[in-house]
């Protein structure tokens, strides 16, 4: 299946499921509904993109254990939840476990679209860094062992003859490695070099 951007409706319902299908899908938001956490389950893919609308009151596999099982599979697409009047207590549980929010049935429609445009919006600004860091990791995995050395004092701020001193190599040798390093990481400038090692998620690769 195509992870364009969905949203995935999870609720025992079919009238509720018909009902938000019908909405969203008048606002553009493409839909797919499932009437069992086991059914979407059986389906969904970590490539996947939108957000999960997860009724709390399922049969069988219940709400909160969906989202447990689906952090499980490092499923992250943003839940919302949707909760009958006497489970908000529950469903503010499920927020510290990582919901996005949670709507109170009968759902308020309006409300119901913002809460799920700010979901994919946040989903796909996740996949864009995700997929930025692979690239970013792919790079750094080029670098041979002295390359990351010198690329750790250079991000340091040390100066090229201070690096040839701790490493036991020329200056020259020094521009060398840096030239090829940035060249491998796709940079042009220092500052940019000490940008893409923030970026890695540290200062000093090892």
């Amino acid at each position: 299946m195509s992870p364009n951007p969905t949203a995935y409706i999870v609720d025992d319902d079919s009238a509720v499921r018909d009902s938000l299908s019908l909405w969203l899908g008048m606002r553009g938001i493409r839909c797919l509904a499932y009437e069992s956490a086991e059914s979407f389950l059986g389906s969904v893919q970590p490539d996947w993109r939108g957000c999960v609308l997860i009724d709390l009151q399922l049969e069988g596999i219940d709400g909160l254990q969906l989202q447990a099982q689906l952090t499980d599979r490092s499923i992250t697409m943003p839940v919302i939840f949707i909760t009958g009047h006497g489970d908000v207590s529950t469903a503010r549980d499920a927020l510290k476990a990582g919901a996005l929010d949670f709507i109170e049935k009968p759902v308020d429609n309006d409300r119901l679209v913002e809460l799920v445009g700010v979901a994919i919006t946040r989903d796909a600004e996740s996949a864009d860094r995700q997929a930025q860091a692979a690239v970013l990791t792919g790079r750094l995995e080029r670098l041979t062992q002295r390359e990351r050395e010198v690329m750790a004092q250079v991000v340091a701020g040390r100066h090229n003859r201070e690096i040839a001193a701790d490493l036991g190599i020329s200056p020259r040798t020094v521009e060398v490695y840096k030239a090829r390093l940035m060249d491998k990481l796709d940079v042009r400038r220092v500052a940019d070099l000490v940008k893409l090692a923030l970026e890695a998620g540290s200062e000093s690769p090892q």
